[in-house]
């Protein structure tokens, strides 16, 4: 975790999720009858929620559309939801406009190309350990941790820190 991080999460007002490759592994699993599922990691949705106790507003967008994001969404109570979008800095301007945000009050996690237009210009772009690797030169910073596998997770705690709440966040625990 570099200063450099560090200096960037302080403002981050909205954290912003991709799905498949970030808050999963990227693997699509399709059954017979056409329904697809996915993986989501526990030690990630704990991470979004301790962010969202700390005051930071959450959102996916996504690509693709499946009912296995919505009920995630549900469940960790992430209020903005978009998906089926592929123009992501479109959708995240709807957004910001919503929410009296500025780009530098906002940081992201992707994974692939189109996420990339986010990644450069919001004031915290990342990208997972297992990104494409051209997304990974344009991010300003690069998780440990694989997507599906406690990236997001790390992501948030990289903001908690940034903004002096991580410790109060693990103290809610003890």
């Amino acid at each position: 975790m570099t200063q450099e991080l560090l200096k960037r999460g302080k403002g981050i007002k909205l954290a912003v999720f991709d799905v498949d490759g970030v808050l999963t592994d990227g693997r699509l699993y399709f059954l017979e009858d056409g329904s697809e599922f996915k993986s989501f990691s526990t030690l990630d949705g704990q991470g979004i929620k301790m962010l969202m106790a700390a005051g930071v507003q959450t959102a996916i967008i996504s690509g693709r559309k499946t009912p296995a994001v919505e009920r995630r969404a549900q469940n960790l109570g992430i209020p903005h939801l978009y998906q089926g979008r592929e123009d992501k800095l479109v959708v995240l301007d709807e957004l910001l406009g919503q929410l009296n945000l500025s780009y530098e009050q906002v940081a992201y996690l992707g994974d692939d190309l189109p996420d990339l237009p986010v990644i450069r210009r919001v004031g915290l772009g990342m990208a997972v350990a297992n990104a494409a690797s051209f997304v990974r030169q344009h991010a300003h910073g690069v998780t440990q941790a694989r997507g599906g596998e406690g990236a997001a997770r790390e992501f948030c705690e990289l903001i908690l820190r940034a903004q002096g709440r991580l410790d109060a966040a693990l103290a809610a625990y003890l």
